[in-house]
């Protein structure tokens, strides 16, 4: 059984009934999390969040790219959100890798070099303030306000503000 089947078969014999008590789509905290894909990181358990409370955007690296950019501006200006977390965290793939390298490594196995950036960094909070100053500077993502970025450390749970 291939892991989608496994998945497939937890859904049909659970308890996910959907979300007929959150009638909008409308977060009503009014809340965007920008963060890491990385299994790891249980973004509801984080910071506590309910069914229905905050759009969350996920990527490697919980770096903020144009797409993201691109969600975020949707998220605000049709969805009615008005802060923004920027959370990336402690012992990231991104910060295993370098840019080039990584590049240079799928241009010999595919013959084509990737035109999109990698993100890679070695300072998780340097890479932080970088995703905050982005969204912070971006002309498509009206409130910029209240965007804050932090880090999570994985092993302990603790959440650090990153001024």
């Amino acid at each position: 059984m291939t892991a989608i089947d496994k998945l497939l078969h937890r859904h049909a014999t659970g308890v996910d009934h959907g979300a007929p008590e959150v009638p909008t789509p409308v977060p009503s905290l009014h809340l965007a999390v920008v963060t890491c894909m990385d299994a790891r990181i249980k973004v509801f358990d984080v910071f506590g969040l309910g069914h229905g409370e905050a759009h969350i955007m996920r990527n490697a690296g919980g770096v903020v790219t144009d797409d993201v950019i691109r969600s975020l501006a949707i998220s605000q200006r049709k969805l009615e959100t008005r802060e923004v977390i920027v959370m990336q965290h402690t012992s990231c793939g991104l910060s295993l890798i370098t840019e080039d390298e990584f590049k240079d490594e799928l241009e010999r196995e595919t013959k084509l070099r990737p035109t999109w950036a990698i993100e890679a960094f070695r300072v998780v909070e340097d890479s932080v303030r970088q995703s905050v100053e982005r969204v912070r500077r971006s002309p498509f993502v009206p409130h910029r306000g209240d965007v804050r970025g932090f880090v999570y450390d994985v092993r302990t749970a603790e959440l650090t503000e990153v001024e």
